[in-house]
């Protein structure tokens, strides 16, 4: 692991995040870069809104780039053995899209109850379903066990480098188009956006601020961020799951620490306000962690008046019941 000046290891070097780019290249484009008039007015303070569109990605999240170069890194005979992953949703689709491109099964391991149209989309790729779990971290621990009963490889939605090099490529994008970006604020579930964001902006644009942005339901990080270290959360519910983690991870968490500039929680309103502000002014669907980050921007509000600030539209797999509860403002 890379140094950092305080003497903590960093999880993935500027290397990693470029051999990342290199592999995911031949399939996946890079997606678009947006302002919108409409966005910077609701905004307000004078701020520049930059709308990363990783909803463009082929399974509509920018896990479809973390999954992908992992398995692109696997050596073939891990490859053969298949791969394992726990996920609410968008790391399993990402996981199973890679599999089927590269002809690597995959079983992906959810908790009962997931959203299930990110279900379907995940056997629709043709991987094995693993229901069991009353959450996300429990769901992690059932992959853990299928991983030792079938000699299989675990990929990791956070505690992996290849993870967090391949989430680093969508900030590689957002820096290489947009040098002149002031800041970035970054919705946080298990942190290898982020991270991969202070990864790109420490090599790039030293200096620029990283901000990140939870779900107050599923505070984790957020909570031991402030506190200094790592705590837990006795659930997490809130309707964005793509956050619904109880925990921090020892591949991000000291980076996170060290790293942002700062960290707020947004409520499950505020989510889901910016939610309907992205569909009205970008006519782009969101799920609710894909909002998180226009959220936690207009938290901060004044902090980053003027700004040219980057924010990240993750994801768009809402289910259509919880999207209509969004619509129908029942959040």
């Amino acid at each position: 692991m890379e140094s950092v000046a305080s003497g903590e290891s960093w999880p993935v070097n500027w290397r990693e995040v470029l051999e990342a780019r290199d592999r995911i290249r031949p399939y996946l484009t890079p997606t678009p870069l947006r302002r919108y008039a409409t966005l910077d007015a609701a905004v307000g303070h004078g701020i520049e809104v930059w709308v990363k569109h990783e909803n463009h990605n082929p399974t509509n999240s920018f896990k479809a780039r973390s999954a992908l170069s992992a398995l692109t890194a696997l050596p073939a005979e891990r490859k053969a053995r298949g791969v394992v992953a726990a996920s609410s949703g968008n790391h399993g689709l990402g996981v199973a899209w890679a599999g089927s491109l590269l002809g690597i099964p995959a079983t992906i391991c959810v908790p009962v109850g997931n959203n299930p149209e990110k279900n379907e989309g995940i056997r629709g790729f043709g991987a094995e379903l693993v229901e069991e779990g009353r959450d996300y971290d429990e769901s992690v621990a059932v992959a853990d066990r299928i991983v030792r009963e079938r000699d299989a490889a675990l990929i990791h939605g956070t505690n992996d480098r290849h993870v967090i090099a391949g989430a680093a490529t969508l900030s590689l994008e957002i820096l290489e188009e947009k040098a002149d970006t002031d800041s970035m604020v970054v919705a946080v579930g298990g942190g290898s956006q982020a991270v991969g964001a202070l990864t790109v902006a420490r090599q790039l644009h030293p200096g620029l601020p990283v901000f990140a942005a939870q779900a107050e339901k599923a505070s984790a990080a957020h909570d031991s961020y402030h506190a200094g270290r790592p705590l837990s959360c006795a659930s997490a519910e809130t309707f964005a799951d793509g956050l619904a983690t109880r925990n921090v991870y020892a591949m991000t968490f000291e980076a996170l620490r060290v790293g942002l500039a700062d960290f707020v929680t947004v409520s499950e309103a505020e989510i889901a306000e910016a939610l309907r502000l992205l569909l009205r002014t970008t006519h782009n669907l969101a799920e609710g962690a894909g909002a998180a980050g226009l959220a936690g921007l207009r938290k901060l509000g004044g902090l980053l008046s003027g700004k040219r600030v980057a924010i990240i539209l993750s994801g768009g797999n809402i289910d259509e019941a919880t999207l209509r509860r969004v619509l129908e403002r029942r959040i």
